[in-house]
């Protein structure tokens, strides 16, 4: 029996050495384990095609190589593994971290240095305060007392025809005047839309119509012009300084010259306007906007601050604070008349902007970019630079040909779409270079997604209905902002500036909605309704009385009145319900002539001279 088992056994090894398709028997000749002994972890792995299928299985419909470069691109982007993260290197160490060593050296403990910091605002906020006050202050003018304090686009004659009938609701338009104050920088100030001015249309540029033939003549202006860019053309006060005059109001005129004085060019106008004003000579005012005295104050403590400075959060909130105080106080203010209601608009903008700082510091990449940062000098040059030329756009960005940014001004702004493309291209070049950056620490997949989700709700604001998508510059910051969340010396610079619009936007301007109704973004423009279907005309020359008539058809519904503008100033307005039968007579305000209203129409006789 032992005999024939051995003989069996003997026979099925044999067998096995002979045959590969008999069964095994003894896991000890094999590397294979049981079943039972057999592990998920050490189980074998799936093959490449069946692997590819499992992971497309919902995405067949997508062609083969579609999906292989698909593959790719997303293990691309997950960059490497480890993800290396930027770190700023000090260019010359020794120079840059030698403020830091200065305050380890003399002032170790952190009681001292917070003494040191409450004493550095106090200076800060004590200078400040000091020069402020200086710039309200002005002297006062004999028979006309203290100057009034006006705005850049501040005007005696409102835009079309609402100065009434005649211009009556914009009188008196002779014997009177004031003593005014204008801030700085007001030849920047343009009117945004078409504006009539005779038979031309005049856009982006000052309105100042009229103005001196020569040197030794008076100057006298349109009372649609702005003021204050009057004043700069006559030479009353200076552009960069800002100042005080008197402007009188010397009634009608029947030509108004143009001409090119102190940066402004002025519109010529030849025609009769009702209301003209000029500048009272030998007036003694001293009176002058201290933005630049300003500037250099808070440039100063801004530098000091950010070269001793390394906390992130200190360095940051102190910067945002002071240079939002600067911009809504000193560079670039909203308009106002008192320097008490001035304040009280920063303050209500500050509360909701601080709440904000405090999102772009712990969210958008502020910290991250600022912690561990020893680049003193590096830091300050490209940070606070970028900052400062932010916060100062009404200086350094005045020059690019966007007004606003929606599509009605593009197209109607001359360099407007040139300056967009250029703008759009220069900000890919700098998206790709931070895709890059973004990939190598490893976080590129939720930059992405986050893009993503700020992409798909613009596309939803477009679609919304009665709504249009108007992006301000606090919130062309707030969308890139998130893009600058690394430590690079380019993320540096970007991030800086873009906090400065942020600041620039808001203390300006304020939070305006991000959504407005097409009523909000047209402002004065034209509304571009209907326009009366005018008949051809009737002349009749005669030796003593010349004759025009002229009518036209009943408007159309919902109109239910007409009204007539003759040199930009409303003379006839009728409506449809009145029969149009009384007769008007207009003579004296045209100088010449008389209008009568016959049914839907005019007759207009002008005597010779």
């Amino acid at each position: 029996m032992g005999d024939h088992n051995g003989h069996d056994n003997g026979r099925q090894h044999s067998m096995y050495n002979d045959h590969p398709d008999d069964p095994i028997e003894d896991p000890i000749l094999t590397h294979l384990l049981p079943m039972n002994e057999i592990s998920d972890d050490e189980s074998l792995p799936t093959p490449r095609f069946l692997q590819d299928q499992s992971s497309y299985r919902y995405l067949r419909w997508v062609p083969t190589p579609v999906r292989r470069i698909s593959k790719q691109a997303v293990h691309w982007a997950h960059g490497p593994d480890p993800p290396r993260t930027n770190v700023i290197r000090p260019w010359f160490p020794w120079i840059q971290e030698a403020p830091l060593r200065l305050l380890d050296q003399y002032i170790p403990k952190r009681r001292h240095r917070i003494s040191l910091l409450v004493a550095y605002y106090f200076c800060w906020i004590l200078t400040f305060a000091l020069v402020l006050h200086q710039s309200t202050l002005a002297t006062e003018i004999e028979e006309w007392g203290i100057p009034s304090n006006i705005g850049c686009g501040n005007t005696y004659w409102v835009a079309g025809n609402r100065c009434g009938l005649n211009g009556n609701d914009c009188r008196p338009f002779n014997g009177s005047g004031f003593a005014f104050r204008c801030p700085a920088n007001c030849a920047s100030a343009k009117v945004l839309n078409p504006r009539a001015v005779g038979a031309q249309e005049v856009n982006y540029r000052p309105l100042v119509i009229g103005g001196p033939t020569d040197d030794d003549t008076t100057a006298v202006y349109r009372s649609d012009s702005f003021i204050c860019g009057a004043a700069i053309h006559a030479g009353v006060i200076d552009n960069t300084k800002g100042g005080c005059g008197v402007v009188n109001l010397v009634g009608e005129r029947h030509s108004y010259q143009s001409s090119n004085k102190h940066g402004i060019k002025s519109i010529g106008f030849d025609s009769t306007f009702p209301s003209s004003f000029s500048f009272q000579k030998g007036i003694t005012c001293e009176a002058k906007d201290s933005r630049w005295s300003l500037f250099f104050v808070s440039l100063t403590f801004t530098v000091l601050l950010s070269v001793f400075t390394t906390s992130p959060g200190l360095f940051f909130f102190s910067i945002f604070t002071g240079l939002f105080a600067h911009t809504g106080l000193g560079s670039d203010p909203p308009n106002h008349n008192t320097m008490a209601g001035l304040v009280s608009n920063i303050l209500g903008k500050f509360l909701p902007a601080a709440f904000c700082a405090f999102v772009i510091y712990k969210h958008m990449g502020v910290e991250r970019a600022l912690t561990g940062l020893t680049a003193q000098i590096e830091k300050t040059i490209l940070w606070l630079g970028g900052c400062w030329v932010g916060t100062l756009a009404n200086y350094t960005f005045e020059w690019i040909p966007i007004q606003r940014l929606n599509a009605h001004d593009i197209n109607q702004q001359p360099g407007a779409k040139l300056a967009l493309a250029l703008i759009i291209i220069f900000l890919i070049v700098i998206i790709v270079k931070q895709i890059f950056f973004f990939r190598m620490e490893g976080r590129l997949i939720r930059f992405l997604g986050l893009y993503g989700i700020f992409v798909a709700a613009i596309l939803i604001s477009l679609l919304l209905p009665g709504l249009s998508l108007r992006i301000h510059h606090y919130i062309l910051a707030l969308l890139l902002l998130p893009g600058t969340s690394m430590q690079t010396r380019p993320a540096l610079l970007y991030q800086g500036l873009l906090v400065g619009l942020f600041i620039n936007g808001i203390a300006r301007w304020g939070f305006d909605p991000v959504l407005q109704t097409p009523a909000a973004l047209q402002g004065d423009a034209k509304h571009n309704s209907a326009l009366p279907k005018i008949l051809s005309p009737e002349i009749s020359m005669g030796s003593d009385v010349s004759t025009i008539s002229f009518s036209w058809l009943p408007p159309p519904e919902p109109f239910d009145g007409i009204s007539v503008l003759v040199n930009d100033v409303e003379r006839f307005r009728g409506y449809t319900d009145e029969g149009l039968t009384s007769d008007l007579d207009i003579c004296k305000a045209l100088g010449a002539g008389i209008i009568r209203k016959r049914g839907f129409g005019m007759l207009m006789g002008c005597g010779q001279k």
